[in-house]
């Protein structure tokens, strides 16, 4: 590709001043940045029409409003791991690109947090030491629990070997079993919930697992058992999760919820031996040094006319 302007390839990032702390744009690429929250139309003249690879500003509801308004895209790279909602808006000719990678150790670090939180009652003491208690006594450990991670990818990966480290059994589950791995299918859970501590959800959003974890599942578990959940909150069933934490059945640990945003009067907010962060897990500070390097390793790629990674659905 020549370096003049009429054959530049047109790049949006959601991020400037990349090129400063990770060197130079290749010659034949045209950088412009839109981070979502400013007017689209503030853009200069052209750039809309003149995008070919576009990096989807992160965590910015709303910003896949672009879609339609890039009529030369041809390729959009979403910081996300899971995707599968834009999809179906995405530009006849374009593909997709997810964040894949970019979150395992964040959301693996607020898993295990969420986990030793609960079983170490850590709200308790948070709350005895607000109101000037001084009230010992011996909680459940991370240690020696048995631990099923539903949804065995990459941050189920990661997350095991947070949990192994902490002296934990990790149960793997996945969509299908992989022997090889020790790794069971989903249509496994009636058999392997009945003897964990904790389940973790680690699972996309997509019509297979919509519901996946519910009623049955969650009456599976024994008594006193965990469920997290650091995947989307739409996995879960809230009402019959609901009806397990009331009695004291069953604690929860999620960083998702659905409905999402939690209304702050939901009942589920106020039960006891249940922990909730605002969907939160990926976003460490490990995320942006991360999110960079992607950005650039796929700017380069696409000025080179390389295959790009994390296509989405994978070949």
């Amino acid at each position: 590709m020549s370096d003049t302007t009429d054959t530049a390839v047109g790049v949006l990032l959601p991020w400037s001043g990349l090129d400063a702390r990770h060197g130079p744009w290749p010659p034949n690429v045209r950088v412009h940045v839109w981070d979502g929250l400013t007017p689209e139309d503030e853009l200069p003249a052209g750039v809309l029409e003149s995008t070919a690879l576009w990096v989807m500003p992160y965590a910015v509801p709303g910003a896949e409003r672009l879609l339609p308004r890039l009529p030369a895209v041809r390729a959009v790279q979403s910081l996300s791991a899971g995707v599968e909602k834009l999809l179906p808006v995405m530009p006849e000719g374009a593909r997709l690109y997810n964040g894949r990678g970019l979150h395992d150790a964040s959301t693996a670090e607020h898993a295990l947090g969420l986990m030793l939180a609960a079983q170490r009652d850590l709200p308790v003491w948070v709350a005895d030491q607000q109101a000037g208690r001084w009230a010992p006594h011996f909680t459940r450990s991370l240690a020696d629990s048995r631990v099923a991670v539903v949804g065995y990818g990459s941050i189920g990966q990661a997350l095991e070997k947070r949990l192994l480290a902490c002296e934990a059994e990790v149960v793997r589950v996945a969509r299908r079993a992989r022997p090889e791995e020790d790794v069971h299918a989903v249509t496994a859970l009636p058999q392997l919930l009945p003897d964990v501590d904790i389940a973790v959800l680690v699972l996309p959003e997509t019509p297979a697992t919509a519901g996946l974890f519910g009623k049955a599942q969650l009456a599976a578990l024994p008594d006193g058992a965990l469920v997290v959940n650091v995947g989307r909150g739409r996995t879960l069933d809230t009402g019959a999760l609901l009806e397990e934490v009331r009695g004291g059945r069953l604690r929860a640990a999620l960083d998702v919820t659905d409905p999402e945003p939690l209304p702050g009067d939901h009942a589920l907010r106020r039960q006891p031996g249940v922990l909730i962060t605002p969907h939160v897990a990926g976003g460490s500070a490990t995320f942006r040094p991360r999110a960079e390097r992607l950005v650039v390793e796929q700017v380069r790629r696409y000025a080179a006319g390389e295959p790009l990674l994390n296509s989405f659905p994978r070949p």
